[in-house]
């Protein structure tokens, strides 16, 4: 019997997800997929769950239980890749298509099956310039290219390529937050807003097939929340990248999202399109806290029910 593990649609299938830590079960059998070429947000309030979720995503923890399938290709691609019962590759299926994050390094899950992460708390190199971090996210191919140093120390012409590539991909990307004229500037000493946008485009220059943002729009006032929505649909447009994100920001949630996961002490309590979780009583009365009409109606009114 043969079970079909690749569907078009899908870019990441979590199955049955369970973590514990000692007797504390963090996650109890989460299952949900994420669409190829979509925004998917996993919400809930702290405590719930969701950094261990991408911490098992991103090869940080180990799974105690479950599946975690990351499934490469384009949108609409008609492509299948079987994998018979029972079968357990070690990093992907023969054709590379089919990869069990669960069983992957961590560095493994970047370079391999290409799933890029950006954390709650930001992670730049505060004392490189802003276009040396975007060349930082090329390093492998980098050192690919001068064959692990010794193409590069003899400036060979496939190195110098591969170089002026990245060079021009960095800038591209610069462009496209707004920083050009700051490429030469310590990443450290710009704004707040920038510098997540800034680990935002470094994580994109890495070319990931699922980006997971860990609260990308923490600490932004309106203006700069604007922009990091800009920012993210015209990643979601070009198809290329398929997003999962944190975010405790409701109206960021609610704007940019094609599909939300909700989760409450670790367990699934809500699985939809923004309008249906957002007008789900169990979602207002557990993770938004309501205990009362009163407030049922006053949090209705925050996100716009």
């Amino acid at each position: 019997m043969q079970v079909p593990l690749w569907e078009h649609d899908t870019i990441l299938s979590v199955e049955r997800l369970t973590m514990r830590f000692g007797g504390l079960i963090a996650i109890n059998e989460l299952s949900f997929k994420a669409a190829r070429g979509h925004i998917t947000a996993v919400i809930g309030p702290n405590g719930a769950g969701k950094t261990t979720v991408f911490n098992c995503i991103t090869g940080f923890y180990k799974p105690t239980e479950g599946r975690l399938v990351l499934y490469h290709g384009k949108p609409g691609s008609d492509l299948l890749t079987p994998l018979t019962d029972g079968a357990t590759p070690d990093i992907s299926d023969q054709q590379g298509r089919v990869f069990l994050l669960e069983r992957l390094p961590d560095y493994l899950v970047a370079q391999k099956a290409r799933v890029a992460r950006t954390f709650q708390n930001i992670r730049l190199f505060s004392g490189m310039t802003v276009l040396e971090n975007l060349l930082v996210a090329q390093h492998n191919h980098l050192m690919r290219a001068s064959g692990w140093t010794l193409k590069g120390i003899l400036g060979l012409k496939s190195y110098r390529q591969a170089e002026a590539a990245a060079i021009a991909k960095a800038r591209q990307w610069l462009e496209r937050i707004h920083l050009t004229a700051r490429a030469d500037d310590a990443a450290g000493a710009l704004p707040y807003g920038d510098q997540r946008r800034l680990e935002i485009a470094r994580a994109m220059c890495s070319d990931p097939q699922l980006l997971c943002l860990d609260e990308p729009a923490a600490g932004l006032n309106p203006k700069e929340s604007g922009e990091l929505n800009a920012l993210l649909r015209g990643i979601r447009a070009e198809g290329l990248t398929s997003i999962l994100l944190i975010e405790h920001d409701m109206s960021v949630v609610m704007e940019i999202s094609d599909h939300v996961v909700v989760l409450d002490y670790g367990t699934k309590i809500s699985d939809g399109t923004p309008d249906f979780v957002r007008n789900d009583p169990k979602v207002i009365a557990a993770y938004l806290g309501a205990e009362d009409e009163g407030e049922v109606k006053a949090i209705e009114a925050e996100v716009g029910v």
